[in-house]
This record gives structure tokens, sequence and C-alpha cells, in this order.
């Protein structure tokens, strides 16, 4: 091997090398993982003097690392300054170049682009020099066929256009000064996009003496996961065993050797910034004044998508108010709008909605989910839509079509006492009486963790882990450093504790099927909070199954699955019965009768095992309705009842349930007439007391009806009479002049005279009318203020 390439194979092996290395005696002391996928990393090492420390990062990483770099020199020193390697994006040192060719062009594209330059070509037995004019492409026939032919035009110093044909061994020579190292350059800066990615830090320090050099920064890293063992005693003499492991990755570019390791289960908000890249503002381009020069001008960002309201009701299909229903407001396309839940009333309403069709969709438990659809809506306009419900599921949909084109008007039960950590306090992260070692350094933390109960390590694993809480996030700290070499990936214990866990079989109607799922009901009595994760259920000594786990924090109970239970059959069947009026209220002249809608679900099991079976049955928890019968609940969600049953071995056992809902339903007095109010009698919805009252509105209100009919004669006779008047008048004005002006006249003054007599009485008549009138609505009025009845009746 010749002396250049002993040479050049030498300085690609310290490249290699280095690539990823910090300073010898500054390595990484301290990791902690986050589930956002970032990790934090101290160093801790001595430097003398004013000494220089190296660190290797990816671009990827270098970002990150300009957002949080932390450096500290603890020995009295100072930090000087953080350098970096920089450089533009490709296309911006390209074009510094002046070579009006971009990164991909081809080699017609490239000399095309030297147009004006001296260049010498040859082609075959032809050559030329000069300074190139153009390269085009022709089309021209030879032996039958049709051939592209590319040809280049240079400028002789003589003044000639010389064309040559490109033909397949044609060779160009640069004779333009300085162009072939402008090609020199635009080649290496194509070559460099394919070296390894590595941008050197270098921390410079000023100072006497040693001294300690502490630094930190977040980066890039996988997110770390979690995975569970619950080993269930056959006999169930002892109590289960839960092992959690953690998945770890290094993919940072260094081993970990003898790393203080810690796991934080939270997801802290991070974000990605090209810090590490040069960044040029795009300028705008403004011409040159012509007339007038305008300045720019900036307009107000949407704040409201616009000035349409639309508001309703959702009701049950009795036509009571459902509250707590889910209303979302979505364009044609499915986009969301806007959401909102129905109040108390079982009103929803939205505002600053776009002008154009929107479409509603309204869930609730235990009814169909229903979407209402081409529903137009107007900027500045009040829109008005009420929404009936159907019973079912929420899986279930139903389409409503708008009849006008535009409108006129699984999560664990809630634990109540349980003590409160505040952030940061106690051994939280980040705090220590020094900076730089583990325990006690910057980060480090102390305490003794929240691990609980008995620990069982396989020979092979020797890590174990204290578990606390941080705020509202909680960190595995394990207990021993861990060394874990570069692109390799480590399986460490952090939980090993004995727990609380009751096998049972679970039951959800919603969830389709005829089987139940077995599973256990664990309580985390490990002392230590539960990252979520996968786990697997060994039972008998033999894989029971496998499901996910989510969050648990300590002494929470918590439902997991992770098999079927071929042995249990489970059906459930609904039974809907709506009572007769329970209760009448007549005040204010409304009447108002109150009844109940009752619902019976009877879920049946048989167990067809050799042992009982526990049954967790989860019943929806729905608005509105009340518990009328069956057992008590054991614990209750945000969603679901859940109800425990005890199947015999090769028997059958049911549950039922029963609930009730409210409903009402109101009349005004005013729309009653004597057939409702006999039908209401009839049906002994109405009682005699009440109806002799609601009897003497009807009368009086007879009355009232009575005079108006009166007056409304009157009213039509004094109109005819006006209309004839007008007509006398006109055949007056008709005759004026005519032989039969003198009979007629007299005639017709007569019957005005006569008119004119019956109008005056019609007012007076009218005048005592209106005084009966008003008298008889008062006494309407008094009678209806003064019915007021509150009457149960027996359910039947």
């Amino acid at each position: 091997m010749s002396y250049q390439g002993s040479m050049l194979l030498a300085l690609c092996l310290v490249a290699a090398t280095l690539r990823g290395q910090t300073t010898p005696g500054f390595p990484i002391q301290r990791v902690v993982l986050y589930k956002n996928g970032v990790g934090y990393f101290e160093h801790a090492g001595k430097v003398s003097g004013s000494q220089d420390v190296r660190i290797g990062f990816t671009t990827g990483q270098l970002n990150d690392v300009l957002k949080s770099l932390t450096v500290l020199d603890l020995g009295g020193g100072r930090v000087t300054g953080v350098n970096y390697g920089s450089e533009g994006p490709l296309d911006r040192r390209l074009s510094d170049l002046r070579l009006p060719v971009g990164e991909g062009a081809t080699l017609t594209e490239f000399l095309g682009g030297l147009r004006g330059a001296r260049l010498e070509v040859r082609s075959g037995a032809s050559s030329a020099t000069g300074r190139l004019l153009s390269i085009e492409r022709k089309t021209r026939m030879g032996g039958g066929a049709t051939l592209e032919v590319d040809y280049m035009s240079l400028l002789t110093e003589a003044g000639e256009v010389k064309t040559v044909e490109l033909s397949s061994g044609y060779s160009v020579k640069l004779t333009e000064p300085g162009l072939a190292g402008k090609l020199d350059r635009y080649l290496n800066l194509l070559s460099g996009e394919r070296e390894p990615d590595l941008r050197q830090m270098t921390v410079s320090t000023s100072g006497s003496g040693e001294r300690e050099l502490f630094v930190s920064y977040i980066s890039e890293v996988p997110v770390w996961k979690t995975t569970y063992r619950l080993v269930l005693n056959p006999d169930r003499t002892a109590k289960p065993l839960l092992q959690g492991w953690a998945i770890i990755d290094n993919t940072v570019g260094e081993d970990w050797k003898n790393v203080h390791l810690s796991l934080v289960a939270g997801a802290p908000q991070s974000f990605i910034q090209r810090l590490s890249q040069p960044y040029f503002a795009r300028r705008p381009e403004v011409g040159l004044p012509q007339a007038y020069n305008p300045s720019p001008q900036t307009y107000q960002a949407t704040l409201m998508m616009g000035s349409a309201q639309l508001a309703g009701i959702v009701r049950d299909p009795a036509g009571a108010i459902v509250a707590g229903a889910q209303d979302r407001a979505l364009t044609t396309s499915g986009e969301q709008l806007s959401a909102t839940t129905s109040d108390a009333n079982g009103r929803y309403s939205f505002n600053g909605l776009p002008e154009g069709e929107v479409r509603i969709e309204v869930s609730q438990t235990g009814f169909k989910t229903t979407n209402m659809t081409s529903l137009q809506i107007r900027s500045g306009r009040n829109s008005n839509n009420d929404i009936r419900l159907e019973l079912g599921t929420t899986t279930e949909t139903v389409n409503v079509t708008a009849s006008t084109p535009e409108l006129q008007t699984s999560t664990s039960s809630m634990l109540a006492n349980r003590s409160a950590r505040n952030a940061g306090s106690g051994s939280s992260l980040g705090r220590g009486n020094a900076l730089g070692g583990f325990g006690s350094g910057k980060g480090g933390g102390v305490g003794s963790g929240m691990g609980g109960g008995r620990y069982f390590v396989p020979p092979t694993a020797i890590v174990q882990a204290n578990a606390q809480e941080l705020g509202d996030l909680f960190e595995y700290k394990l207990k021993t450093p861990v060394t874990i070499a570069k692109n390799q990936s480590a399986l460490v214990p952090i939980v090993n504790a004995s727990v609380e866990a009751e096998k049972v079989s679970i039951w959800n109607a919603s969830q389709g099927g005829a089987r139940a799922s077995r599973g256990v009901w664990l309580n985390n009595s490990s002392g230590a909070t539960l990252d979520g994760g996968s786990f697997t259920v060994i039972d008998d000594e033999a894989f029971a199954g496998e499901g996910l786990l989510d969050p648990i924090r300590p002494a929470e109970r918590r439902l997991i699955a992770y098999a079927t239970d071929l042995a249990l059959n489970a059906s459930s069947r609904q039974e809907s019965q709506q009572q007769r009026v329970a209760r009448v209220l007549l005040k204010r002249g409304t009447l108002t009768f109150e009844s109940e809608v009752r619902e019976k679900t009877v879920y049946t099991f048989r167990n067809e095992d050799s042992h009982p079976r526990t049954v967790i049955v989860e019943h929806p928890v729905r608005t509105g309705y009340k518990q009328r019968g069956g057992p008590e609940p054991v614990e209750t969600t945000s969603q679901w009842k859940r109800y425990r049953l005890e199947v015999p071995v090769k028997q059958t056992a049911s549950l039922t349930v029963e609930e009730a809902r409210p409903l009402a339903t109101t009349l005004a007095v005013s729309e009653l007439d004597s057939k409702k109010l006999a039908v209401y009698v009839k049906n002994g919805t109405v009682n005699p007391a009440m109806e002799q009252s609601l009897r003497r509105i009807l009368a009086a209100r007879e009355v009232v009806n009575g005079l108006k009919n009166q007056n409304s004669l009157r009213e039509e006779e004094r109109d005819a009479i006006f209309d004839d008047q007008q007509r006398l008048r006109e055949n007056i004005k008709s005759l004026k002049g005519s032989p039969e002006e003198k009979p007629l006249l007299q005639r017709y003054t007569q019957r005005l005279n006569q008119q004119e007599d019956r109008l005056e009485a019609l007012r007076k008549e009218m005048e005592d009318l209106e005084r009966k009138i008003e008298a008889a609505e008062e006494v309407e009025e008094r009678l209806t203020d003064e019915a007021v009845f509150d009457v149960p009746l027996s359910e039947v």
C-alpha cells in the first residue's frame, strides 16, 4: 500500500473512533429517560487550566442540546464559550458558487448552465474551441430510425459560430480561468452530504488548577417501554407476584458505562426546533415606487368562524329532556366546528358557526348516536333544531335529514382520601446538595423510594429500582449503575412485589359476543405507580393470556382482562315499561302529568366449568336514571356500574338491575277543552275536586268566548255599513246633473241617515261588550290563579 493510502486509512480509523465520543475523562454519568421521546444526560469530569471539552452529536441531537445545554464550572473557573460546526443549507451553499445548476443536474443541464464560458470540445475527429453559445437537441433520421442528437454551438476567437455534434465519445475541457476550481467545490459540496452526520461541540473553560465541570442537556432518544408478568398462585394460598420490566434502547452513539439510570413515566412538553442550522429570513421584494408607494397592510386573524347560532333541546322518544348528551357540530366533510354538552334542561347551544350546511351529532349512554344532516344556517341568525334520541347503544347510529332546508328559529373507580404530594418535594428529580454526583448531584435526588413487598430478582438480573412520585410524574430510579453499549438494548426489572389480585370474569354487553372475558381485579399494593404497558399472566405454571395495562397509582384497584372465558355463557335482555301518571300538578294555568319509565335489565350466566365463577357485570351509567331494584353496585366509574355475581359450578345465575327515569308532560289550561277533560276524568288522571275547578275555568272561558263572538258580529255589521256608505257616496257623485238626481238623492240621503243611527247604536253596544269581556277575562284569570293542585295518584 502507498504512503498516501496508509495515511488516508489511518485518518478514517481515527475519525471512526472519535465519532460520537466525548473527551476522555468526561463520560456520561447520569441518564433520565422520559415517555415523550427525550432523555436528560449529565456529564461530569475534571478540567485543568484553560481546557477544552469536546462532545460529539448528530445534527438531530444538536438541535435539542442547543435548547437545553447547561454548563457549570464548579471550581471557581468560568465557561468562556461553546462552539460547534455550522453550515448553511446545501441549496444556499450551491448558490454561493454562482453556478446556475442544482444538486440533481444532468450533464447536458450542467453544460447548459456554463453558457458563455470558454470550452474546448472534442467529438470524434472534430474539435472546436470557443465560448459556449448554446446546447440544443435536434431530431434526425438515420437508418430508418428517428434519433435525438445534442449539438453544442461555440463562438470562436475569430467570431465564427461553430456547431459540434455531441457523439457518444465527446469530451469537454474547461479553459475558462477559475471554472475548474468552482466545479471542484461543487462536487465537494455534493459528496459532503454523504459524510457521517457528526457535529463536534467544544466547551471552552478558563481557570486555574483542577476543577469539577458539569454539563447537562436533553436529547432525542427512543421511548422506554414497560412490560409486566403477573404470576397467579394455583392454590391461592399466596398473593400473586407482579414483576415489571423496562425495555431501554441506547442509540445515542456512545456507550453507557456504569450510568445512573432513572425512568420517568410522563411526558413533559418538548418540541423540535432547528437551532443548529443557519436560518435566513425571507424578506419581501418591494418594487420601486411609481405614482405612489402605499404602506404594507396587515389584517387581523380570524377570531370566530362566523356569527351563526344553532340551539335546541335534546329529548328521548317519550319527549322528556335528556341532560348530559354530547353534542358536536360538524362540517359536511366531518371536521369538528364546535362541541358542547346539553344542560340540565336538555338544551344545547353553538355560537360562532360559519354560514352554510352543518351536521349535528348527538350521543348519550343508553341511546343510539343521532346524526342530523342538511342543516342550513345563516350568519347573524339564531336557528333552532330539537333532536329526539332513540333507545339503544352508542355504537348504533341513526341518520336524520332536516325537514326544511333552513332552520327558523374501561376506567377505574375514583378513590377518595388519597394523600397528595407536592411537585418538587421529597426526593424529586433535580434536588440535591451538590452537582455532578448520583444521589447527591444535580438531578440525582435522594430518598429510599416507595417500593413495597418482597423482591424476587432472577439470577441474570441484579438491577432493582426505587419508585417515587415527581409531582404529576413518577420515577423508577435503578438502585445500581447500568452498562449498555451503544446500539444495544436492555431489559431491566423495575417492579417485583406481591400484590392483591382477585381472579374474575368480566361481562360488558356493549362489547358484543356471548362470551365473557377472563381477568383479574388488581389492587396495586406494590407501593409504586405502575406505568402503562403490556402484561402477561402466568396461571398454574402456564401461559394464560396477555393484555394491556393503563397507569395505576398505589392502592388503586383496576380490572384487567387477558383471555376469553370459554366456560361461561352470557346473555342479557332489557324490558321497558311506561307507568301510568303517578302525580298531577296544576299551578299557574299549567297542568303537569308526572310519570316514569321503568326498565329492567336481566343478565344471565351459565357456568360449565368445574370451578365457581365470580362475574363482574358492567352496566352503563345513564343520565336521569335511578336504580329502583336489584343489588347495589360494588364500584361505579364515570361510565359503568359494576356488579358482582357468584355463579356456582354447572349452574345458572342471573342479575337483575331495575332502573327508572321520570317523565313529565305539560299542558296549558288554555289548550284544555271539555273533550280532553272528559278523557282525563275517565282514566282517573283528574280527580273530582280538580275537575270542578277546571270546569269553572272552562265555563268562564265560554262566557268570554260568547261575548267575543257577539262583538265580532257587530264588527262585521259595522264594516258592512261602511262599505255600503261608500257605494252610496259614489252613486251620488255620478248622478250630478242628471234628471234622476233629485229623487235618488233624497232616497240615498235617507238611507245614509238610517245607517248613521245604526252605527251610533253599534258603537255603544260594542263598548258595552268590551267592558263585559274585560270583566269575564278577569274572572277566568282569577279562577285559573286559584286553581292549585298537587295530586299523587296510585301506581298501576
